[in-house]
């Protein structure tokens, strides 16, 4: 199963007229994900989306009966993607609507499952969607924003490399904003008006690989009922984000670099490859030591894809962009929980400038949504901010929670920074990782 199974706060919100559809996705999902909700109506999906609001939302392509020409899901993507808090919208579609499927993805969906569906490439592709998710939330409280010397050169780099069809590599720890990066370059491109889409390469089966990216023909494999466009072909005339490329086998790697070096994909099944016009961006947390070890990473693939490199600077290297980031947080969050704007305290402020932040922007925004949520004061106050476990409190977890720290720092060091590799030493799956790693800040 894909690593981003157990994503508990991730909220699905399934809308089709098939009663039994939306029953079968939501069973499937609620193991795996945090709330999913379902509606068989559309006249019922403004009031969803403004109380509910859903991470991801399914949508079906038809709602008349008899209707098949999909005008009425293309309509309603319409309308969800121009809301400024969209949800990230997947359809579903039935073998014969595949081309219509098609065409929502060139008006932004962000993928589309066909019914019925297989449900290992079902939970794959909501669990991309619910990655991509957050990103998509941080981008709307400028996570980009700084005035560092660091982060004003980021941003001349984006704005220099963006119009340009370079492939970028966006190098950076956890939570530094990589996606964001690349969101921006896209942004600055002119590709702009076409296709962004983020393919989480860690979490990418290698069963799945090849379709994923590639595509695939009808027969070519099992359940293979219907021809699918891989995410090459969907974001041809636009950009494709690789995001994790660190953690993608060596022989994954080959069949990468052929499609760069050809700009050509074959699907499975196919006899003839098909052209395709990409511009590639790439992200991973190695450095870059482990990144020019030829045992780990082919040095053909890198030097295609470090034509440009840009570098996300860590949070502790740039303090004096901790205020005004969390002042943008703070006065996001109290405006999305409708609560009533505070300031900080001079105290607060100083904590947050002088802490080390191992998570980055990630940790700044849960800590500030974490103190807009609990926070009592007239003023925001440090220890709001949860910076440090209580007194009390620590003297009875330290032990298990030093211990625990100590196991994912030597297996992060054991495997050179890789989160798939470090996942496996430790038997867990990403998802679970990653809160442990939230958790101790690493």
């Amino acid at each position: 199963m894909v690593a981003a199974e157990m994503n508990e706060a991730a909220r699905i919100l399934v809308l089709d007229d098939d009663a039994d559809v939306g029953l079968a996705a939501r069973l499937l999902l609620r193991r795996r994900f945090g709330a999913v909700e379902t509606i068989e109506d559309p006249a019922g999906l403004a009031r969803q989306l403004d109380g509910f609001r859903p991470d991801v939302l399914l949508l079906d392509m038809n709602f008349t009966p008899g209707c098949t020409s999909g005008d009425e899901g293309l309509a309603i993507l319409r309308s969800v993607l121009a809301r400024p808090d969209a949800p990230v919208v997947v359809m579903m579609t039935a073998y014969a609507e595949v081309d219509l499927a098609v065409q929502a993805v060139k008006l932004g969906a962000f993928d589309f499952i066909t019914k019925p569906w297989d449900n290992e490439r079902f939970v794959a592709t909501i669990a991309a969607a619910v990655a991509l998710r957050a990103p998509r939330e941080e981008a709307g409280t400028s996570p980009l924003l700084g005035k560092s010397k660091a982060m004003a050169e980021l941003r001349r780099m984006i704005a220099t490399v963006g119009p340009t069809e370079a492939n970028v590599l966006v190098l950076g720890e956890m939570g530094v904003g990589k996606e964001l990066v690349a969101q921006a370059l896209h942004q600055a491109s002119r590709r702009a008006a076409g296709p962004c889409l983020a393919v989480d390469m860690g979490s990418l089966p290698d069963s799945l690989f090849e379709s994923e990216l590639f595509g695939h023909r009808r027969g070519s494999f099992t359940d293979a009922r219907a021809e699918r466009p891989g995410r090459f072909q969907a974001a041809h005339g636009g950009t494709l984000f690789l995001d994790e490329i660190g953690n993608v086998g060596l022989a994954q790697q080959a069949r990468l670099l052929t499609v760069l070096e050809r700009r050509q994909v074959t699907p499975l099944g196919a006899d003839q490859p098909e052209d395709v016009d990409v511009r590639v961006l790439s992200a991973t947390n190695l450095d870059e030591a482990a990144l020019f070890d030829a045992q780990r990473f082919r040095p053909d693939l890198l030097y295609r894809l470090n034509t440009i490199v840009l570098r996300v600077p860590p949070l502790r290297e740039r303090r004096e962009d901790v205020p005004l980031l969390a002042r943008h947080y703070l006065a996001g969050y109290a405006q999305q929980y409708g609560k009533a704007p505070r300031p900080m305290s001079d105290e607060a402020e100083a904590s947050l400038q002088a802490h080390d932040w191992p998570g980055n922007v990630r940790a700044l925004r849960h800590a500030c949504e974490r103190a807009v949520i609990l926070a009592t004061g007239a003023r925001f106050e440090a220890a709001d901010f949860a910076l440090q476990v209580p007194r009390s409190e620590s003297a009875r977890i330290a032990p298990l929670a030093q211990r625990e720290r100590a196991a994912l720092e030597e297996a992060l060091r054991q495997a050179q920074g890789n989160i798939s590799e470090t996942a496996r030493l430790l038997g867990l799956s990403r998802a679970a990782l990653y809160r442990r790693l939230d958790k101790h800040g690493l």
